[in-house]
């Protein structure tokens, strides 16, 4: 049975534009190229066993999803046209055109209508995970044999909470770029798996990694997610400049616009602080026009949208939160600390990315943690009966809310709070006052949770209060700046190279 809070086809997976890394072409590339461009990109926070794994079981997994008909673009010949993204050393990167995500979840689909024994339900929103509290026991996160026995599950058709068990249960539920204002991530990414994962005691790891994408479109209008002009652009050819046409960042990293997504972000950022700009710039004016077209055609179609002609005038861009690297943790088998509990893609911690993901290794880290899960569910799930003494949900002394204001306010107080106090650059200053003004907001909404029906609004804003605090928490332990953590009180690594977990 697969949840889902909208409809099957919408999901982060589909917004990805890159494409998906793996080594493809033998004669110049190779495992070890790309695992030590993954090691170097994370920061010294990789686990070296998991990078192995992700870069020698990926390329089998990528065979896969085209033997299940997604569609790679083809180069010259029979061979794929391979990009190359910031901090690769080898072009690697199999896409298709500027929509790899949206292809690969079309394959995905028509695939799985293959399978009758696997149903999906549209318009379900998970609430909360089962496990041994809601058989009255005290679990906390140092409870040992916690295990998860489903869900209940919010049915948004007949606004009724279902239970739902499950001898096994996996989280695919994506990130959490929605806790900012400029965001990448589609409306549906509320950290709702961390979330419910976090209350049901599991271990949580590195949530301070929070990885701002250098060059989403700047629009004056506002819109939400934030248009993403890919880092496939950039490598392409196309070079970031000052509104004035002035190239900057060799000044920053040697590698100039191909830099680390990290550290083009924060050279953005201070770029536009220091000259009080609004945006930085792309300049795609010396590219091949019809190669440009052919290879990002929907990047092409919304600047012009916006009468932005790419080969006439420069892109303005802005740095926007688009991945979050840190999340549940899990083992080599996509297994949570609580028992019976799975994760993969944008929502885990694998140890895969470290302090900083390397761009277009999400979707590879997802399709190989999704099969080892398969692989070791097969091994257990005979072992695991059903739970049936779970109580249904208690709505009793609840009541609907008679003000949807209180909502929608608080999650525009939530994100101006994280985009002021714990974006790019943080301080001890900023992210003390953030947690401060977080825990205000956590005791009204708890106190609305308390009071009212439940509605996705509620539920959202509940799970973004808890992601906010996760981040805002990790960012204040971790007394050094290290990869996409930046704080000005300290500046330089320490020696200390450990993972934060809660």
């Amino acid at each position: 049975m697969v949840l889902t809070k909208t409809n099957k086809s919408e999901s982060n997976t589909r917004y990805a534009q890159g494409g998906v890394a793996a080594v493809w072409n033998h004669e110049v590339d190779t495992h070890s190229k790309h695992i030590e461009d993954t090691l170097d990109a994370g920061d010294g926070l990789c686990d070296q066993h998991i990078v192995d794994i992700v870069v020698k079981e990926g390329p089998e997994r990528v065979q896969e999803i085209i033997d299940w008909g997604t569609r790679f673009d083809k180069g010259k010949g029979d061979g794929y046209d391979l990009g190359k993204e910031g901090g690769h050393s080898e072009n690697r990167i199999l896409h298709y055109k500027d929509l790899t995500g949206w292809e690969i979840q079309r394959a995905l689909n028509e695939e799985v209508k293959r399978y009758p024994n696997v149903t999906f339900h549209d318009h379900y929103f998970a609430v909360d995970l089962l496990t041994q509290h809601h058989l009255g026991h005290v679990v906390t996160r140092v409870t040992p044999n916690t295990e998860c026995y489903g869900a209940y599950v919010l049915n948004l058709a007949t606004k009724t909470i279902e239970l739902i068990l499950a001898k096994s249960t996996v989280l695919a539920t994506g990130g959490a770029g929605q806790i900012y204002r400029n965001t990448t991530n589609p409306v549906i990414a509320t950290g709702d798996g961390i979330a419910m994962v976090y209350r049901a005691k599991g271990r949580m790891e590195n949530m301070e990694f929070v990885q701002f994408h250098p060059t989403a479109l700047f629009n004056p209008a506002g819109e939400n997610p934030d248009f993403l002009v890919s880092e496939a652009v950039r490598g392409y050819g196309a070079i970031l400049k000052t509104p004035e046409g002035e190239e900057f960042m060799k000044k920053y990293d040697e590698r100039g616009s191909l830099a680390p997504r990290d550290i083009v972000a924060r050279a953005i950022d201070n770029e536009m602080k220091t000259r009080g700009a609004d945006f930085m710039c792309l300049d795609c004016r010396d590219l091949d026009f019809e190669g440009f077209k052919a290879h990002f055609p929907t990047i092409y179609d919304k600047c012009m949208s916006l009468g932005i002609d790419p080969f006439k005038q420069m892109i303005p861009v802005v740095p926007a939160a688009h991945y979050l690297c840190g999340g549940v943790k899990t083992d080599e088998f996509g297994q949570s600390s609580i028992k019976r509990l799975y994760a993969c893609g944008e929502c885990t911690s694998t140890g895969l990315h470290g302090a900083n993901r390397l761009a277009s290794n999400s979707l590879l880290e997802a399709m190989v943690f999704a099969h080892r899960i398969q692989l070791d569910m097969d091994k257990k799930l005979d072992n695991w009966g059903w739970e049936t003494r779970i109580p249904q949900w208690n709505t009793k002394s609840t009541m609907d809310p008679k003000e949807m204001v209180l909502i929608t306010q608080s999650i525009k107080e939530l994100k101006e709070i994280m985009s002021s106090y714990v974006g790019i650059v943080r301080s001890n200053v900023r992210l003390k006052r953030a947690k401060d003004r977080l825990w205000l907001l956590y005791g009204e909404t708890e106190a609305l949770y308390g009071s009212t029906t439940l509605s996705p609004q509620l539920c959202e804003l509940r799970n973004l209060i808890t992601i906010g605090y996760l981040v805002t928490t990790s960012a204040a332990m971790r007394r050094e700046s290290r990869g996409l953590h930046f704080t000005t009180d300290y500046s330089a690594k320490n020696d200390f190279i450990e993972t934060m977990i809660l």
